[in-house]
């Protein structure tokens, strides 16, 4: 990876407000983990190095903004790391690992990483991705007024603050990232159709790649929170060739 030069000629363009963010770069690869800490150095980001799960949660804290998380780690892997974060910390996740196929992305995010980088990449190409992540979870979170902190229907509601989902019954429901965004860009047109790629940009800040099944994967995992009958979904609807969406009649919560 040549980040030494291209980190020079790039610094001058990193964003202002990105400065000093912390990311903690979690590879068991000593020379991969080096380079990418001193890339994402030169343009601004602060960061720390993990090599293994133990490394990591020590040197994860509140301060940690995003994890960039190797797939393959010797004891505890990558995934069990991510689905772990993904419930119990609030930093985003990018996965990276040099298996790139379909199936290993889909099931990384799955397992609630928001977004997922094969090796080897563009030192850019990792800094963008970073960015378009950041501005998705900083928009996640900034204050809502009062009167839209949930949206509610059906009996459902989802909490706009805590990315949380309450069942009829008071059952709450932690959703990842990626399916908060999609059940959060559904509810807020209901009845509309949503194309996958609105979704997409909605979710992973990009349009749907071919054979990309992220979104089909955020929709599966939400009809199966949702549904009494996921082969009859009640609420989720899919529009051959067109995209999803919510059927429901908007309600205020009880």
């Amino acid at each position: 990876m040549n980040c030494v030069v291209d980190a020079l000629s790039l610094a001058r363009e990193a964003d202002r407000h990105e400065e000093g963010e912390l990311i903690l770069v979690v590879d068991n690869d000593d020379e991969s983990r080096a380079h990418i800490c001193h890339y994402l150095n030169t343009m601004g980001y602060r960061t720390r190095g993990a090599a293994n799960a133990r490394e990591m949660w020590a040197r994860l804290d509140d301060s940690v903004v995003l994890v960039l998380l190797e797939h393959l780690l010797p004891g505890e892997d990558g995934l069990s790391l991510c689905r772990t974060l993904s419930y119990q910390a609030s930093v985003s996740i990018i996965m990276l690992s040099a298996q790139g196929s379909a199936a290993e992305r889909i099931i990384g995010l799955e397992m609630g990483a928001d977004d997922y980088l094969c090796k080897p990449f563009e030192p850019r190409e990792l800094v963008a991705r970073i960015r378009a992540v950041r501005r998705r979870t900083t928009s996640v979170h900034q204050p809502k007024p009062a009167a839209v902190t949930e949206r509610c229907f059906s009996g459902w509601c989802l909490d706009l603050q805590l990315r949380r989902l309450r069942s009829p019954q008071g059952h709450a429901i932690d959703l990842t990232r990626s399916d908060f965004m999609v059940l959060k860009a559904l509810s807020e047109t209901p009845n509309r159709i949503i194309s996958r790629d609105e979704l997409s940009r909605c979710a992973f800040g990009r349009e749907c790649h071919i054979n990309d099944r992220a979104i089909d994967v955020c929709i599966s995992r939400l009809r199966h929170y949702l549904e009494d009958n996921a082969r009859h979904p009640r609420f989720i609807r899919t529009v051959r060739n067109e995209g999803y969406l919510l059927e429901f009649s908007s309600s205020a919560p009880e």
